[in-house]
This record gives structure tokens, C-alpha cells and sequence, in this order.
């Protein structure tokens, strides 16, 4: 069984902390704040912005890049 690699840094707007989610977490996490959208489509355009450096916030969560080198 492998462990599935985080691909995205996501905090609560309440939290201090970032946490690495895998895609499945996210998918999840966008599934509950906006379950109108796409969550597949949603989750490509947050990785997509979040390369650019932008942090996004969906609902009560905030997305940004994973930076692997360092402590999220």
C-alpha cells in the first residue's frame, strides 16, 4: 500500500498552521466548501494558481503551493 504524496498546502481561516494534503484530502475539502462546483476542475485550478505563487481561499480554506524544501 502506498502513501499518497501531498500535492497542496491548505489552512483553515480560524488555523495558523498549513497542513500538505494529498489530492484525495483536497478534492474532499473542496467537495465540502463549494458543492456546486466541479471538484476535479476546482482542485486543477488551484494547483494551477497556487505555481504561480497566489494563495487561494474556497469558502473557509486557504490553498497555496506545497513548498517541499521547507516546513508548510
Amino acid at each position: 500500500m502506498s502513501k499518497e504524496k501531498p500535492v497542496i498546502a491548505t489552512q483553515f481561516i480560524r488555523e495558523k498552521r498549513w497542513v500538505p494534503t494529498t489530492r484525495k484530502e483536497a478534492l474532499k475539502l473542496i467537495a465540502d466548501e463549494m458543492p456546486e462546483t466541479d471538484p476535479e476542475g476546482t482542485l486543477a485550478y488551484l494547483l494551477h494558481e497556487t505555481q504561480k505563487g497566489i494563495t487561494v481561499t474556497l469558502g473557509e480554506c486557504r490553498f497555496k503551493k506545497l513548498n517541499e524544501t521547507s516546513k508548510v
